[in-house]
């Protein structure tokens, strides 16, 4: 069984990614979706999912009350599909309402059947490598969350760590184990080197673009473009690119990784990409820094050719002849601008939609509804879910 980690609210547009690579998903639930797979679906998902934050195979669960227990079972696990004798591993472990809730004896445990399986490095000195948010949210026996959700599964690894991620839950005595099969989170395309104020995670920006309805086929514009993510993101998916066709994934160093699988499915996603970008896609900035980033980004990513970024406030923006998809996620207050600056440049946001867009399609991530209300646009919630850590709305309007 495989694991789609997404964010919060992000699971259904998952789900349709998965449907669409002929994957049918088992369940959708509040830590992403989980399906069967095979090797080559395994491969295919990290390849192509375009709003997951990371894929990990669910190895092992089975229940735990006493430390014996855990580690008689872990040993049972097949260690030696996934961790290679000269591969480092690093353990995250959370503990919630079990009879075993310290995670570091846990991780002991965990540690000494993974050694026992095979004399595999635990990376640490004495101890094994714990991240600090699974050591900090293990600590509570009884916490009340319901769901059983890891939120170690998104989270990225801490600085200067290396090897094998291996996520422990243990929830109601029932111990999961995974194996992450994506190493670097997902949204890491590999492009995104220079960043604005407030930058956008790749998978969020994917996210917004697919609850507006783009796919491609009609004109984009992202009038206050930072540092080019939606843009970018949506070139790549206009191009029929797959946003990890540029980088290397964890499963590339299981011992049972099939190269001419790989190699087979990198061909046939390079077979399907467009020589360039069918519609106009256009990124303004007034900051120029911003739309430097944007070219430098858009470079890097090799679609630099399909953006025409443009220096420019939002009331000087030319769109392309429509209708087609104005989608921003303009600043909102926490990190960004003076308020009183920010209700203007949504009202102004909102009246250049309304001149200049008619008949097109509006796409934003909302962070503040009382701003968001400024652009008197008729916009509705699609979904909720969270960005920096701040709660999100990605909303939508037909002009």
């Amino acid at each position: 069984m495989c694991l789609a980690v997404a964010a919060p609210g992000i699971a259904p547009l998952v789900e349709r990614e998965l449907r669409a690579l002929g994957i049918r998903p088992d369940v959708v639930g509040t830590e992403g979706v989980s399906f069967r797979a095979s090797q080559a679906q395994l491969y295919e998902a990290n390849l192509w999912l375009r709003t997951a934050t990371r894929v990990v195979v669910r190895v092992a669960t089975f229940p735990a009350e006493t430390f014996a227990e855990l580690e008689r079972r872990a040993r049972r696990v097949a260690w030696g599909r996934y961790i290679g004798a000269r591969t480092g591993v690093r353990l995250r472990v959370t503990c919630r309402k079990s009879r075993l809730y310290h995670s570091d004896a846990v991780a002991e445990r965990v540690a000494g059947a993974i050694r026992r399986a095979g004399g595999v490095p635990i990376l640490g000195s004495q101890r094994p490598s714990i991240g600090p948010r699974a050591r900090a949210g293990s600590a509570s026996a009884s916490g009340d969350d319901a769901s059983g959700a890891d939120p170690d599964m998104g989270s990225p690894p801490d600085a200067g760590e290396t090897g094998q991620l291996v996520v422990v839950r243990l929830f109601r005595d029932q111990c999961t184990i995974s194996v992450d099969s994506s190493g670097d989170l997902l949204h890491r395309r590999g492009y995104r080197q220079e960043t604005a104020k407030a930058p956008l995670r790749e998978t969020l920006a994917a996210a917004v673009l697919m609850t507006s309805g783009w796919d491609g086929r009609g004109p984009l514009l992202d009038p206050l473009c930072g540092s080019g993510t939606v843009v970018i993101e949506g070139a790549l998916l206009a191009r029929r690119r797959a946003p990890g066709s540029s980088r290397d994934f964890a499963f590339m160093r299981w011992p049972v990784f099939d190269v001419s699988v790989w190699q087979t499915l990198l061909a046939d996603a390079r077979s399907q990409e467009c020589a360039a970008a069918p519609v106009p896609i256009q990124g303004s900035d007034r900051d120029a820094g911003a739309t430097a980033a944007t070219v430098h980004n858009a470079m890097r990513a090799g679609v630099a050719d399909d953006i025409e970024v443009a220096t420019c406030a939002i009331s000087a923006i030319e769109p392309p002849p429509g209708p087609g998809w104005l989608v921003t996620n303009p600043p909102y207050g926490v990190r960004v601008g003076d308020r009183e600056q920010l209700r203007n440049l949504y009202a102004q946001l909102g009246r250049v939609a309304r001149a200049k867009c008619a008949g097109w399609t509006v796409g934003m991530v909302s962070g503040d509804r009382a701003l968001t209300r400024q652009t008197r646009l008729p916009l509705t919630a699609q979904l909720r879910t969270t960005n920096g850590g701040l709660p999100v709305e990605l909303v939508r309007a037909e002009l």
